[in-house]
């Protein structure tokens, strides 16, 4: 897995959680499912020291091993399987209560207290996430043909997108019928006609990460100790 500061970025997207208590995590498991589940598998030994006895294939963890109190139910749920089926899919581990979703590709500072919060005062359905993606290039400030403002990929976008942080109420499985249902098209089209969709407003930080361009920033921000997501200690 791409990782950043040497853990895959669906880590520092669950410490984040976790920094408010949430420790119960379902990852749906698709493309590249097995290096994921081998990854939570082994998770224990990633950095830990270990006495190996060769003579009967034992092996013991010594103290100081990475370890987390997080339950990770790593469901399969195929690599063709659409967002709403994954979610779908899932349902039987959620149980008849609110939860949260992430899509597990990009990471922020948002308060996910606040986030539930909001949503258990509006009554809706759904509540995502608005953000305002970065910027790809910098952003100039032009006065009588001299640049009066620099802005190195300033925070502000062409508008507010589904940042991908989401508060659900169970109901919502009666939209996500098939392991072809797109969770951003029918399931949250139809609510936001309905009035059931809110937006949660975020104007912190976010950033996805899909481009080369996209990791080599988020490292340097993990490296540089100057990590806005990084909520715990």
């Amino acid at each position: 897995m791409v990782d950043v500061g040497g853990y895959p970025i669906i880590w520092h997207i669950m410490k984040h959680y976790a920094s408010f208590g949430c420790k119960e995590f379902v990852i749906c498991l698709g493309y590249k499912g097995d290096v994921i589940r081998k990854y939570f598998m082994e998770y224990a030994l990633q950095r830990a020291s270990i006495t190996v006895e060769l003579s009967s294939n034992s092996w013991k963890i010594h103290d100081g091993a990475a370890h987390e109190d997080w339950t990770v139910h790593l469901l399969e749920t195929g690599a063709e399987t659409m967002t709403g089926g994954r979610i779908g899919r899932a349902s039987r581990f959620l149980g008849n209560r609110p939860f949260l979703a992430t899509y597990g590709d990009g990471v922020s500072d948002i308060d996910i207290r606040a986030l539930v919060d909001f949503h258990k005062a509006s009554g809706r359905t759904a509540t995502l996430t608005a953000v305002r993606p970065p910027a790809r290039f910098g952003g100039l400030v032009i006065e009588d043909g001299a640049v009066s403002e620099f802005m190195e990929k300033p925070q502000i976008g062409e508008g507010w997108i589904n940042g991908g942080f989401m508060v659900l109420q169970p109901e919502i499985a009666d939209l996500l019928t098939t392991d072809e249902t797109i969770l951003e098209r029918a399931p949250l089209e139809t609510l936001a006609r309905q009035g059931q969709l809110g937006a949660f407003m975020h104007d912190g930080f976010w950033q996805c990460m899909d481009t080369v361009r996209d990791l080599t920033y988020l490292r340097e921000l993990w490296d540089g100790g100057a990590a806005p997501w990084k909520s715990w200690r």
